[in-house]
């Protein structure tokens, strides 16, 4: 019997194949990490990918920037700022020891390009000082992303320009959406839905039929802010705003007047109205996507002072490789510091950032979002 285990032992490999986990742009960082690794065959190489939004794509050292035909590619991965639970990822199974070059295709041969800002990775490539080291294969991406940049600044005009709501601040454009007509199949169904589709906005398809649940936390241990600020939201997906201490809203705005609440043609915005928390019961205000364009919100506690001038807005659907990101819009907002802002301009303001305020809500109340962002409100 012995001699039978130690025959049947013959054919069982040595040794499995190791896995190595890469993470694909953790904690905001345009980085694979680690930027190389070096495989045997039977090896796999996992990417997790965090947040934002971001590929694994197959390119050669001559083309670092551009997809190598037939190569690995993994597609876009869009990964929620909120996201929890384990993270999309992608494997490449390692059959040989040849150099695999890899890149992110995010914002492709534009001057917002990934991979020109040097985010490429590398399987099995060459020492340092090899002519096919990954050092050299990294600059070579960083010279593609200097050139990109170079032919964009002398060939690109002066950038649209408009003026904030009041006062003389100059602000970036709003961009001119494009109006879309789209088949969409998700899961047993099929629909078309027409919608204004604006530069760099997501697909218009839903994550599922029943859509995913953002969780932004109002104020509390942070102080003054919406955690996530700013979020990637889909159709049926909701967002759902939990309010801690002290006493806050979340109110529709637009980027050229953020501190005054949204209101086009006598339709306002939505508006949570004042909810006040003791730091033991927390309300809420759930708002449902319906379409990919940028919504933009505060909170319209003015005492003692503008929560909103401190920056405390919140954004989604922010096209933050555009001049009107999330950054963009808080510094209006801190700019301006709701300096024109009547005091009498909220008849339902709070009274005091720790009190139990007038027009406060103990309610939950959903709010549904038109396609052109208009809001209708509706009490449960």
């Amino acid at each position: 019997m012995f001699t039978t285990a130690l025959s049947l032992l013959a054919f069982v490999p040595l040794a499995f194949g190791a896995i190595i986990d890469v993470q694909v742009g953790a904690e905001g960082k345009l980085l694979y990490e680690p930027e190389a690794v070096f495989a045997q065959p039977g090896d796999q190489v996992v990417f997790h990918f965090h947040p934002k939004n971001h590929t694994v794509t197959e390119s050669s050292f001559a083309d670092p920037c551009g997809r190598k035909e037939g190569g690995h590619q993994s597609g876009f991965q869009p990964v929620a700022a909120d996201h929890s639970g384990a993270l999309p990822t992608y494997t490449i199974d390692v059959t040989n020891t040849d150099p695999v070059w890899v890149y992110c295709a995010q914002a492709a041969r534009t001057p917002n390009s990934h991979c020109g800002a040097g985010m490429v990775f590398a399987i099995n490539c060459g020492p340092d000082g090899a002519p096919n080291s990954f050092t050299n294969f990294k600059s070579s991406a960083l010279e593609v992303g200097n050139r990109l940049k170079a032919e964009a600044s002398a060939t690109a005009a002066p950038a649209p320009s408009t003026t904030a709501a009041y006062g003389d601040l100059t602000i970036p454009a709003e961009p001119t959406p494009e109006l879309v007509t789209r088949t969409i199949t998700l899961e047993a169904a099929t629909w078309t839905t027409v919608y204004s589709s604006y530069p760099g906005s997501p697909a218009a398809t839903p994550a599922s039929e029943e859509g995913r649940v953002h969780k932004v936390i109002v104020g509390g241990d942070k102080g003054l802010v919406f955690d996530p600020p700013s979020i990637q939201a889909l159709p049926r997906d909701q967002i759902v705003f939990e309010f801690h201490q002290k006493n806050h809203t979340v109110t529709q705005s637009s980027f050229d007047d953020p501190c005054r609440p949204f209101n086009v043609a006598g339709n306002p915005g939505f508006d949570s109205g004042f909810l006040p928390s003791d730091g033991t019961s927390f309300p809420t205000f759930t708002f449902n996507v319906t379409d990919t364009a940028p919504v933009w919100a505060y909170c319209r506690q003015r005492n003692p002072s503008s929560h909103c001038g401190a920056g405390m807005v919140f954004a989604v659907n922010a096209n933050d490789d555009s001049p009107r990101s999330f950054a963009a819009f808080q510094q209006v907002a801190q700019t301006l510091n709701g300096t024109s802002v009547s005091s009498t301009a909220d008849t339902n303001a709070g009274q005091g950032s720790g009190a139990i305020g007038i027009g406060a809500s103990t309610g939950q109340m959903v709010f549904t979002a038109l396609s052109m962002g208009l809001v209708l409100a509706a009490w449960l």
